[in-house]
């Protein structure tokens, strides 16, 4: 072996070594002499591989996929990360890049615009959602991927790229040049005022600025004398412990406790109180959950359940309560390990035992009986003494039936037609006022847009069919029920009709949100289109309106 391989691999070894350690000190005190000795192992088999296996080794891949492997024994949350997962981490907790400012994502093997955000570069040049990005510097995007595209657009504060674009309803690739910025990743991305005398907010996660802009939204909104406050945090992963503490802070009196933590070391048993008083106490709060809030999420809607200061509105969230730490490992890598479980004020753990990934072992055939685990949640109390339920997540006051999509919303939203119809009909219409309503004129054209597109899906009675007609035909009897069979045929495409018209409105509801995104940015979107249509919104509203039904539910 030469000497730079051994050298490459005793420095991964190093860092394999330091990961052991670095989990020794938080994971409580395990055998010196058993660490040491495994690890000895550990190297030993590594040493061995890069020696005599029959095809060369990378090494970094040798030793990278032995600490994926620590990271497998481990629950789901813990990880290794590499430089780019690491970057992503910092830039999302951050809330800060430099680059245009834009969505984009991969259309027919193209990379394309979503939207651009508002204020940014991307936006003030004119870029606009359904852009095709085909060059970037001159450089052809022909087979890049995402990541690739946004690593050439992004670089240093003042700095310029030059992007050439192809625009549907404009002949010739048009050339911009553009001066990166730094760009601010919005956590509050919109708030406002719903029906005159309603605030709401929306939370999209827990960055470092996620106090600052919570703190100014609602000082906004109280100056605009708001009888109540709608806080959406639906789909909001989660972020920053310190985070979750502070926004719930705004919500809760002075001494009262958010959240604490429990974990093997000493060290790890926290408590996070409210250290001031709240910015907003009195008026009437509803929080909107989902299956997809999740972390910190659950922090803030759990401690305003438990000391009764608002009603969370929604379905049960994801029940992530595992405390990771960030150990930067020096090298552009970093190890993110679980070491602790949330509880909040009531006693209950956030952590749904779902989320923990098993033994081996532990793996059985059947599922367990809903029914039974029902019967085993442990009953909490809030301060006034309402029943709450443990075994993870936090479940809503009140609780609203989960919408699914259907075959044909599914496929439709999949692939991209929405979005595909707003760039063509908003290039023919750019006049379109932002309070537009969808017409039958406007359908009849998506429905031929369709056509155009050769768009197709199957619903469940076409798979049917489908396994009937194979029986048929091996059976020999497909020409005997030709017959019939044309009769099914006939019958899919009418039902198919059918089930157009039966989510007419959410299709009408998904094209106007992509054609006010193309032409007014997301502001639009939110005030035509979520504030005026949502069902939990609706349902939050409702509760504000009747302050005696607001007090009942309070009072359990």
């Amino acid at each position: 072996m030469s000497s730079t391989k051994i050298r490459s691999v005793a420095f991964s070894l190093a860092t394999v070594i330091l990961l052991l350690l670095v989990w020794q000190v938080v994971s409580g005190k395990p055998s010196r002499d058993d660490l040491y000795t495994y690890t000895k192992l550990y190297s030993n088999i590594a040493f061995r591989i890069e020696a005599r296996y029959v095809e060369e080794i990378d090494t970094k891949d040798l030793i990278y996929a032995g600490i994926k492997g620590m990271m497998k024994t481990l629950d789901p949350f813990s990880e290794f990360l590499e430089s780019k997962a690491y970057d992503r981490i910092m830039e999302t907790t951050s809330g800060r890049y430099s680059g245009l400012g834009m969505t984009i994502f991969m259309k027919d093997n193209v990379v394309t615009v979503v939207s651009p955000m508002e204020g940014t570069p991307a936006y003030r040049m004119g870029l606009k959602a359904g852009d095709k990005i085909v060059k970037i510097d001159g450089k052809s995007s022909e087979g890049m991927t995402t990541e690739e595209a946004s690593r050439l657009m992004r670089g240093l504060e003042g700095t310029q790229v030059t992007l050439t674009i192809e625009r549907e309803g404009v002949e010739e690739p048009l050339e911009y040049t553009i001066t990166r910025a730094v760009i601010e990743i919005k956590t509050v991305p919109y708030y406002g005022i719903v029906e005159e005398k309603y605030g709401y907010i929306r939370l999209a996660s827990f960055g470092q600025q996620a106090d600052a802009e919570l703190y100014e939204a609602i000082e906004d909104l109280k100056s605009r004398n708001i009888e109540g406050l709608i806080l959406d945090l639906r789909s909001n992963g989660g972020g920053l412990l310190t985070e979750a503490v502070r926004t719930t802070n705004l919500f809760l009196e002075k001494g009262n406790l958010i959240v604490y933590t429990r974990g093997r070391v000493q060290g790890q048993n926290k408590e996070y109180n409210s250290l001031s008083q709240p910015v907003l106490s009195e008026i009437p709060l509803v929080v909107l959950v989902d299956q997809n809030s999740a972390s910190a999420s659950e922090i803030l809607s759990g401690a305003i359940q438990d000391w009764d200061r608002g009603i969370i509105v929604g379905n049960p969230t994801f029940g992530k309560g595992l405390v990771q730490q960030i150990y930067d490992m020096g090298d552009g890598t970093a190890l993110k390990l679980t070491t602790a479980k949330w509880y909040i004020p009531s006693g209950r753990c956030i952590q749904k035992e779902s989320h923990s990934r098993p033994h081996p072992e532990q793996f059985t055939e059947t599922e367990p009986d809903s029914s039974e685990a029902e019967k085993k949640r442990e009953e909490f109390r809030t301060k006034g003494g309402r029943i709450v339920y443990g075994g993870g997540g936090v479940v809503p006051d009140i609780e609203l039936e989960k919408r699914s999509y259907t075959p044909l919303q599914l496929n439709l939203e999949r692939l991209s037609i929405f979005f595909d119809f707003s760039v063509h009909y908003t290039a023919q219409h750019p006049d379109l006022p932002e309070d537009f309503e969808v017409t039958d004129e406007m359908i009849q054209e998506f429905k031929e847009f369709l056509k155009e597109k050769d768009f197709s899906y199957k619903n469940s009675l076409e798979l049917d069919f489908e396994k009937l007609e194979k029986t048929a035909e091996r059976e020999g009897s497909l020409e005997r029920m030709g017959e019939q069979i044309e009769s099914l045929r006939w019958a899919i495409e009418v039902e198919k009709e059918r089930e157009f018209e039966e989510i007419l409105d959410r299709i009408k509801k998904s094209m106007k949100r992509d054609m006010l995104t193309r032409l007014y940015g997301q502001k639009a979107v939110y005030e035509q289109v979520v504030l005026k249509t949502d069902r939990h919104i609706q349902k939050a509203l409702e509760l504000l309106k009747n302050k005696d039904e607001y007090k009942k539910i309070l009072k359990g």
